[in-house]
């Protein structure tokens, strides 16, 4: 397997919208708008691949000079539990470290806050609804 941050509108961001659309929006009935697409030209893409076909993704927001977010974490069912999850989280954190930022923050899905306390996230205040799904406010310093 390997990481690599990946360009947008490339073969390999294709992939990444269908992973990302097949794991967190098809299950939930939603879909992608263009302008959303069109706004991820100016995030981090990041991308996991065995060979050719991609294994699972996030992608960094900048928020500002110093916290960046994270977007968009989706690992494919199969293979779930395998540590790709795991290698994409040190990869993005390695990446935004390199890049300034000294904290990250997401709006995890509630059944993600154990995956992500893993690596050292706090839930920072109450439960909210966001995408049709109870979600909560991490942070670490990096």
């Amino acid at each position: 397997m390997g990481l690599k941050q990946i360009d947008h509108g490339t073969e390999a961001y294709q992939q990444m919208v269908q992973l990302r659309h097949q794991i967190l929006r098809a299950p939930l009935g939603l879909q992608f708008t263009p302008e959303e697409l069109m706004a991820e030209k100016e995030e981090i893409l990041i991308a996991a691949f065995d060979d050719d076909d991609i294994m699972g993704c996030c992608m960094l927001s900048p928020v500002n000079d110093t916290t960046v977010r994270l977007r968009q974490m989706a690992v494919l069912d199969q293979v779930q539990g395998t540590g790709i999850g795991a290698s994409i989280m040190t990869f993005a954190e390695n990446i935004a470290r390199d890049k300034g930022f000294a904290k990250m923050m997401m709006h995890a899905r509630a059944t993600a806050v154990g995956f992500y306390e893993k690596f050292g996230y706090k839930v920072i205040g109450a439960e909210f609804s966001e995408v049709q799904l109870p979600h909560f406010m991490m942070e670490k310093l990096l």
